[in-house]
């Protein structure tokens, strides 16, 4: 074999080792970003369920409720949603309030910070939270308050029970000053529509 033929040879056998190469590394990219995509993808889908469950085990309830007293479960969801962060905050975790109702006299409760909207600015206080034994019991509570109203006036809350959608009832809301977030209508509004809470309103 000549010395021209020779070096042909191990010119292609290099060239045929480097297509391997670069097919091998083509195909471990190609599973990288695979399994990369893959465990995007779960986690996206381990926080979607989250909300979908806490949304669907709360739902029920708040459809009944709807039903009997004419409160709409969008605005119940909604606002369960807002106050307790869905579900995760400490009050709706450990004491199973879930609207951030106060206790009144006689009913079990628990002292924890909470912020208020006073004089135009956030502030840091205390405040005596009702405990309830259940998400459910807190849901009752919490149409209960809206129905009847408040111990220094019984229609108090009427206006939303009143209202001929969401957004008038989440306005209603605001102006009988549940919360003192001057944006507190607006949240509630916006989680609605986010998670097309309006789809369990009877």
């Amino acid at each position: 074999m000549t010395m021209n033929k020779r070096k042909i040879r191990i010119h292609l056998k290099s060239k045929k080792e480097r297509l391997l190469v670069t097919v091998a590394l083509f195909i471990f990219l190609v599973m990288a970003v695979s399994l990369l995509f893959h465990e995007f993808g779960n986690n996206k889908d381990q926080q979607l369920p989250q909300h979908e469950q806490f949304i669907e085990q709360l739902a029920p309830c708040a459809m009944r409720l709807q039903q009997q007293y004419h409160v709409p479960a969008s605005i119940i969801l909604g606002q369960a949603i807002l106050e307790s962060d869905w579900g995760q905050s400490q009050l709706a975790k450990q004491y199973h309030n879930l609207f951030g109702i106060k206790a009144v006299n006689g009913q079990q409760s628990v002292l924890l910070n909470t912020k208020e909207f006073i004089d135009g600015q956030w502030h840091n206080v205390k405040a005596r939270f009702a405990v309830y034994s259940s998400w459910q019991q807190s849901l009752r509570a919490h149409t209960k308050l809206i129905v009847q109203g408040t111990s220094w006036d019984a229609h108090h809350y009427e206006k939303v029970i009143q209202a001929n959608n969401y957004k008038e009832a989440a306005l209603a809301l605001q102006q009988a000053g549940y919360a003192t977030d001057p944006q507190y209508a607006q949240k509630i509004i916006q989680v609605i529509e986010t998670y097309q809470l309006y789809r369990y309103d009877i």
